[in-house]
């Protein structure tokens, strides 16, 4: 996996955190909603990266 991809699937990973802590605090349901699917977005980019590299050998 390119270290570029990796770390912008991390940064959605923990922004999406941030941004779903948020939500809980200001108790932002849609807020919350937003982070949590950036995060499962982040997620997601991680596992696609990982599955190319398995592709590639």
């Amino acid at each position: 996996m390119s270290a570029k991809e990796k770390a912008k699937a991390k940064a959605e990973q923990i922004l999406g955190k941030a941004v779903q802590e948020t939500g809980r605090i200001r108790r932002k349901r849609t807020t919350e909603a937003k982070g949590a699917a950036l995060g499962l977005r982040g997620k997601a980019r991680e596992r696609k990266e990982k599955a190319k590299d398995v592709f590639k050998r």
